[in-house]
């Protein structure tokens, strides 16, 4: 029984040494964050400037932009806000906007265009040929440049050299000297029949038709 004891003993002994060093280590954590230096505070914006009104640091005791050291004081009166504009009745809106449309068309038709600048589209654009007034158009552009083509072609096809004139009825008089009567008729005829053929108008074969009266 005797022989127990010590090692009971011994046994305490190892149980408590764990508990001291936890012990130990707390307090040497305690003393390093005391040590420690504490890290600085952010700081925050202060109340404006009371000269141009820019707001800075707090810890500051003038102004950075014109060095003016008062504050805007905390206990001065807020700036009254004008009230927001209010907006019309949508229903007024649109009233106004068909009185306006009304009035404007009345006086569009009320005032025609003068006639020194007519439309070009319901007027002639050929001021040269009215000199007056300006006269309304009864054929479009395209019409009119086709008929115009069609007139120089004409124009070119009268203007026939001599010496071909003189050619072609020399040709058409020997081509049937059989019958002297038909020699001027054979003259004519070939000489119409060139300026057709310059000029693009179809052949008629056949006697043409006098309109009826």
């Amino acid at each position: 029984m005797a022989s127990l004891n010590p090692s009971q003993g011994s046994g305490q002994g190892t149980g408590t040494a764990p508990s001291r060093q936890a012990e130990n280590l707390h307090a040497d954590r305690r003393n390093a964050f005391a040590d420690a230096p504490l890290a600085a505070r952010p700081v925050g914006y202060g109340l404006p400037c009371a000269k141009c009104k820019t707001y800075y640091a707090s810890n500051l005791t003038a102004c950075p932009v014109c060095k003016s050291p008062q504050r805007v004081s905390a206990n001065a009166p807020l700036a009254t806000v004008s009230p927001a504009e209010t907006l019309p009745d949508p229903e007024q809106l649109e009233e106004e906007r068909e009185r306006f449309l009304r009035e404007f068309n009345a006086q569009v038709i009320a005032s025609p265009l003068p006639a020194e600048s007519p439309t070009p589209a319901l007027y002639c654009n050929r001021q040269e040929n009215h000199a007056n007034s300006a006269a309304p158009a009864t054929i479009c552009q395209e019409c009119f440049d086709h008929l115009q083509e069609r007139v120089d072609v004409l124009q070119a096809a009268m203007h026939m050299d001599a010496k071909e004139a003189s050619q072609v009825i020399y040709d058409a008089v020997w081509a049937d000297p059989s019958d002297p009567n038909k020699t001027y008729l054979n003259a004519a005829q070939a000489i119409l029949n060139e300026l057709k053929r310059r000029s693009g108008v179809a052949q008629v074969f056949g006697p043409l038709q006098p309109p009826p009266n």
